[in-house]
Parts: structure tokens; sequence; C-alpha cells
């Protein structure tokens, strides 16, 4: 039985007698049920291959969740991808085995960051295989603005408790590698741009150097939530917050996109201008968010979304209370 942190995520895992795993809530019905009887049976009834959970995906209890302590104006985690109780394969017989039979085995159960890496790394791979020229930043933008919010049961994403996800939990959603290879504008960074938002975390000029790995001077930064990301996150420190940000059209050469923005209770958003117009690729455009609060003494969450006829490109927002970092 799960303990109450772990909450609906179980395991596929083997032990040496017959054994299932169940969620905190099923295992508390069975202690339920055992303390009402003298007598309780239990049946374990394997039911083949079960697909189309209307939970899928659920985010686990031990995903790395929010806020990103060091730089609070960065928006973590980015993104979530498939990563418990993944079917791993690989052309060596695993190691460390006990059994004869073990030694002709090549594939595994596997769960955690040992999963949900290598498949964020290959959509990555393949984007950068459909988009040579794209930067790294750019396929993170890709997959991030596109990705999903909805569950099979066509509900939001849940956590482990199965309620609705938050932000800080979620990042942007759930990757979704067919619509990030066609996401419509993309928000780009370069190597030398890192160098400000360094600066002005109050590194030192020694510190950045053994970053970047040359010599370099911070005589300009910027505030770390004005890193061209492709979310926006920022502690409340003013009743007035501002955010300018560069997308880049790799989609139609001539289209336009207009914003809309949801969430953020108690907040007023106003994005300037409303409209991005494009006539040819790779166009860049620039536009600003001016976030207006008088009393913000929880988490306000919400979405900025640029759509046109064929894309919508959408863009998480959190905004907190500055937590102090001891």
């Amino acid at each position: 039985m799960n303990e109450k942190y772990r909450g609906s995520i179980t395991f596929s895992q083997y032990d040496v007698v017959p054994t299932t795993q169940v969620s905190y809530n099923d295992g508390q019905e069975i202690i339920g049920y055992v303390k009402s009887t003298s007598t309780p049976v239990g049946t374990i009834s394997f039911k083949g291959t079960r697909i189309g959970d209307k939970h899928a995906p659920t985010v686990v209890y031990f995903s790395s969740k929010g806020p990103f302590m060091p730089s609070q104006g960065i928006l973590k985690p980015d993104i979530i991808g498939p990563g418990v109780n993944i079917l791993a394969a690989w052309p060596t017989p695993i190691g460390g085995e006990t059994t004869s039979a073990s030694s002709s085995v090549t594939f595994h159960i596997l769960s955690g960051t040992s999963m949900s890496c290598p498949h964020l790394a290959g959509v990555a791979a393949l984007l950068k295989s459909a988009h040579p020229d794209w930067s790294p930043a750019a396929i993170k933008s890709a997959i991030m603005t596109t990705a999903d919010l909805i569950n099979l049961g066509n509900d939001p994403i849940q956590d482990e408790t199965l309620e609705p996800a938050d932000l800080l939990t979620i990042g942007s959603g759930h990757l979704n590698p067919s619509r990030a290879n066609d996401p419509g504008l993309i928000y780009d960074i370069q190597p030398e741009d890192y160098i400000p938002y360094l600066c002005g975390l109050n590194y030192t000029d020694d510190q950045v150097n053994i970053i970047v790995k040359k010599k370099v001077y911070c005589t300009s930064r910027i505030p770390q939530s004005e890193l061209n990301y492709p979310s926006f996150s920022s502690p409340k420190e003013s009743n007035v917050q501002m955010y300018t940000r560069t997308v880049t059209n790799v989609g139609e050469a001539i289209s336009a996109y207009m914003v809309k923005v949801s969430g953020l209770k108690g907040v007023e958003v106003t994005v300037n201008p409303k409209i991005l117009k494009f006539t040819a690729l790779n166009q860049k455009a620039s536009y600003n968010v001016t976030v207006k609060s008088s009393d913000l003494t929880g988490h306000s969450q919400g979405y900025v979304v640029w759509s046109s006829d064929k894309h919508s490109v959408r863009s998480p927002i959190e905004l907190f209370p500055h937590i102090n970092v001891i």
C-alpha cells in the first residue's frame, strides 16, 4: 500500500511473493475491509495490459517541482514527459541480477528522470533533425509552447492526489512532439544573452567567466524575468511587474497572431501590442506584458496565448510573493 505522500501513483515491480501495489486511498479501503471481518479474503487477478486510463498522464509525487529558488524569475519545471513504468530496452543483458534466466533479459520497467530525460532528449534530437537551423533555446521553446494541459479524460492534468496540477508541478505541460515540430512562433535565446542574465543574478565577473568559459565583464545586467524565456515567472516585489519578450516567426510567412490572457486571478494584465503581424519567415516581433496587482498574498497563475489561423503559442505565467533565499 502506498504511503500517503505517494497518492495514486503505483509502480510495476517484482517481489518474491505474488504482490500488487495499490494507491493510498485504495489501501485505506482494504484496511477498512480487513477490520470489518474476522475472515478477510483477497485475490490478485491479472487483467492483462490496459490502456486508456482517463487520469493519464498524472504527475508522479517525486517529480521535480518549483519554484526554482536560485532564480525565481525562471518558471520551473519547463516541461513534463513520460517517466513512470516505462518499458526500457538496451542491447546488453541487465547487470546485477541474481537469476540465471535474467542473463538474457534486455529490457526492464524503469521509472524517474532516467526515463523522462531520454524521452525529452529524443524529441529534441528529432526536432533538430527536422530544423537544423534551430538553436537549443528554439527547440526548448517549441516543446514548451505546444505542450498538452489536458489528460485522456479531457480534464486538466492531475498530480499524485488526482487534483489539478499547478504550474509549479507541470510547467508548460506534457510534451506533444507532433505539435512541437510546427510551433508557429519561437522564443529564441543566443548564448551571449545569458551573460547579462547571469550578471543580474549578482554573480561576480570571475564567476560568470567560469560559467561561460571566456573573459567577460558585467557591464550589462537584466532582471532574471527578462530573459527571453517561453514562460513568465516573477516573485512580486512591487505592485507593477513588466516583461518584454521577442518571438520569431517559423510558421507561415504572412501571418498574424492575436493575444489572449487567461487565469491570473486578482491581477490586471495588459499586453501591448495585441496583434503581431509577420510578412516573412524568421521575422522577429516584440511585445510587452504589464501585470498590476495591489494585494498578491498567494500564487496567481495563467497563460499568455498568441493564436493565428493555424497555430496557438502558449506561455505559462506565474506570480507569487517574493521568497527569501537563505
